[in-house]
């Protein structure tokens, strides 16, 4: 894993495409060193559309979302790092390998051997208050490896989850699970704090609390914490 971040923070970066339907400037990108060579996900800050309710900087959450993924020991997010490129600074994802017809709705109802995975991304949103996982957002490599993307609007101080995943509602969560949120309900690790507000790291150790108390999954009574589109 570091040898494949080095790679990604100090790789020479060319740009192979934009990527089409997205609603930021966003990059398909070649990184190279030696005789290594990685594609990745370029999002720079100078692309973002203005929000009401996200300050500038929303790759900067793409890369806490990781960070965070990789303290809680989840591994549900692909490496992403910081770093400057074409058009400035920006946030830099391993590109995942994945059948792009399959998304979190094919694969629930096709895959229950991926459930458990399922469930991890559940709790991991949560926490981080994902406003946008759509089914599209959900992956699965060749090695039933479950992956999460598009964190950018993640990390709100006020509650704003909006989520496809709600068929574990109810159900009570796992004692691995209640493990890799504890450490969150009195600190959050420094390398995801620096890149996030003190509101937002406050938030983050109080819906670690809440979920931790609760011991369950939660249920969607109104209907309405999707994201659009759904897919």
């Amino acid at each position: 894993m570091e040898s494949q971040l080095d790679l990604l923070l100090r790789g020479e970066m060319s740009v192979v495409m934009r990527m089409p339907y997205s609603s930021n400037a966003t990059f398909l990108v070649s990184i190279a060193s030696d005789e290594k060579s990685v594609q990745a996900i370029y999002k720079p800050m100078r692309g973002e559309r203005p929000l009401w309710d996200f300050e500038p900087g929303l790759h900067r959450r793409e890369v806490a979302a990781y960070r965070l993924s990789q303290a809680m020991g989840l591994n549900c997010v692909p490496a992403t790092v910081l770093r400057d490129g074409p058009s400035g600074e920006g946030s830099v994802q391993l590109l995942i390998d994945a059948n792009p017809d399959e998304h979190y709705f094919t694969l629930f109802e096709q895959r229950i051997e991926l459930h458990d995975q399922f469930r991890a991304m559940c709790a991991f949103d949560i926490i981080i208050n994902n406003t946008d996982r759509k089914s599209g957002h959900v992956l699965v490599d060749k090695d039933a490896h479950v992956w999460g993307i598009d964190h950018g609007l993640c990390f709100a101080s006020d509650f704003k989850l909006r989520t496809v995943i709600w068929e574990f509602g109810g159900e009570p969560l796992s004692e691995s699970i209640c493990q890799v949120i504890k450490p969150l309900t009195s600190s959050v690790p420094l390398e995801v704090a620096t890149l996030l507000s003190e509101q937002e790291i406050d938030a983050i150790i109080e819906r670690a609390e809440w979920l931790s108390q609760g011991a369950m999954f939660p249920v969607d009574q109104s209907g309405r914490l999707y994201p659009w589109p759904l897919v």
